[in-house]
């Protein structure tokens, strides 16, 4: 299977690069082909137009078109270890996932759209790609904007704090006693990550960072004295840069109101596309059956045992907040 990065929107490098391979009017004619290609939904709650260039993905049809070109285009969000960008092909864990998954659907082809995090599920029902590869969490408020796998992978929460972890932070709760006692702690999220909803039902005050990257360098140039986000890519980043300042807590797994939240993620589709969610779900049974063929597919990415969602968690468990 071959993956190909189309376009990195955050990247000047990426835009020159599409320039170069489709100019003037290709370039016009190229867009305006890939958006009728790409409008595999009826928009959604974000961003769809629902408009007359629809009309295969309206009609269900977005699978046999996928599998009658052969190729399919994922956006992804640049966080390492899940979905990212490595000499400027995609990478990660879920790419890999998705270079099986879809070969095994008939769709030998992926390429990837490299977009903001809060623009993935928008992009998405906009029809700039056809599903979301970010090991997205699943939770209520998302599934009403689009249509979610199986759950994929289980994750934990951790804080990236400055090295020596100079206010003794161990959670999210840490903080907010903090904050509670009248101490300055300046925390970041992710803009529209699943620790963002932690932060405001704890009602503890944030900045929002768009990427893992920024987050990391808000807490190494003093910033933020905290930055909360899925363990296994904080401990990735920390682990990549050595020299940045930073470490990270344990992992932990956050409550609210007396409930464990569970994070699990999953792959992202429009709501419409029913028959490309069914196939999917039933060539990722494949992956997720054992602990063999799950770490095949994510172990060389950092990815354990731990990260196998249990066989009894359910996606519609997940959409109606069932689970904490």
């Amino acid at each position: 299977m071959t993956i190909q990065h189309l376009t990195t929107l955050t990247s000047p490098a990426g835009t020159s690069r599409k320039r170069r391979l489709l100019q003037g009017a290709g370039l016009l004619a190229a867009s305006a082909l890939m958006l009728t290609a790409c409008g595999g939904g009826d928009g959604g709650a974000e961003g769809g137009d629902g408009g007359e260039g629809t009309t295969a993905a309206a009609e269900g049809n977005t699978l046999e078109r996928l599998q009658e070109e052969g190729t399919i285009t994922v956006g992804i969000a640049g966080e390492v270890p899940y979905s990212y960008l490595e000499d400027g092909e995609p990478a990660g864990a879920t790419v890999a996932m998705h270079e099986k998954i879809f070969a095994d659907m008939g769709i030998e082809n992926v390429e990837a759209e490299l977009v903001e995090w809060n623009s993935l599920i928008p992009g998405l029902n906009a029809g700039r790609f056809d599903a979301v590869s970010a090991g997205m969490s699943i939770l209520p408020d998302r599934c009403a904007q689009a249509a979610f796998s199986d759950p994929e992978i289980m994750y934990t929460t951790t804080l990236m704090v400055a090295e020596g972890n100079p206010l003794g932070l161990t959670d999210l709760d840490s903080v907010k006693e903090k904050m509670d006692a009248g101490e300055n702690v300046n925390l970041a999220v992710l803009a529209g990550g699943i620790e963002a909803g932690y932060a405001e039902s704890l009602g503890l005050d944030v900045q929002s960072v768009p990427d893992a990257q920024t987050g990391m360098d808000t807490v190494a140039n003093g910033r933020a004295d905290a930055f909360a986000m899925t363990a296994i890519s904080l401990n990735t980043l920390a682990e990549e840069n050595p020299d940045a300042g930073v470490e990270t807590t344990d992992a932990f797994v956050q409550v609210i109101d007396g409930v464990e939240q569970i994070g699990a993620g999953g792959t992202v589709f429009r709501q419409d596309d029913t028959e490309l969610l069914e196939a999917y779900n039933e060539a990722l049974a494949s992956v997720t059956e054992s602990e063999e063929t799950y770490l095949e597919v994510v172990g060389d990415y950092g990815f354990t045992a731990e990260n196998l969602p249990p066989e009894d968690l359910t996606t519609e468990q997940l959409c109606a907040g069932e689970l904490g």
